[in-house]
């Protein structure tokens, strides 16, 4: 049985992807945990994140950290939101952080205006630059759901854009890595018909 773990850091909205993903599953089984032996066990990965990217990285504990890096190098892996601005190169937010830098891009602040609120909250158009199994049978254009004020504007890895004021990176996509600035469990039918593409997605 291909065992799915949601990584447990202390921060993310681990129940509501587990169970978005537990709706989709045939056989698999979803596992949340913060246990480095059973992340290790695991078949594929997902790397959830809400709040504060300066307070998500102080979450993670020194063994936690080096285990999450070793593997997710090599397993099938979904980060979502916060969990993708963590793997890449760094963010502006808290005065500056680092990231994992294990994707290509940098993380700024949404530039606010009367047009455009932040943070960025709800419903927004998708584009694809590029076709992945992942997107499979998700209609290019299709509408996800955002949560969050600052993105990623440009990455060489990018796999969809999404515009609000300015254009930005709302899926990066290298090797077994599969990354999106909008959350999939709160965006219905295209939301769960990702998480069915990544569980039946094989590296």
């Amino acid at each position: 049985m291909t065992q799915v773990v949601v990584i447990d850091y202390g921060m993310g909205n681990l129940h509501s992807v587990s169970k978005a993903i537990q709706a989709v599953s045939s056989s698999e089984s979803i596992v949340i945990s913060s246990n480095t032996d059973v992340i290790k066990a695991a078949d594929k990965l997902v790397f959830p994140g809400v709040g504060a990217i300066k307070d998500c990285m102080e979450a993670f504990s020194v063994d936690l950290r080096e285990t999450v890096l070793e593997e997710i190098d090599k397993k099938p892996t979904l980060a979502i939101c916060v969990g993708m601005q963590m793997l890449l190169e760094s963010s502006e937010e808290n005065g500056g952080v680092d990231g994992l830098d294990i994707l290509d891009g940098k993380v700024t602040k949404i530039k606010a205006s009367k047009e455009v609120k932040v943070p960025h909250m709800g419903w927004n158009e998708v584009k694809f630059l590029k076709e992945h199994l992942l997107l499979k049978n998700i209609p290019d254009s299709s509408f996800f759901y955002f949560v969050h004020s600052y993105c990623c504007l440009s990455s060489k890895d990018a796999l969809t854009e999404t515009i609000h004021g300015e254009r930005f990176v709302s899926c990066i996509a290298k090797d077994n890595i599969f990354a999106v600035q909008f959350h999939p469990e709160k965006s219905q039918g295209m939301g769960l018909e990702l998480y069915k593409n990544f569980l039946n997605w094989n590296i």
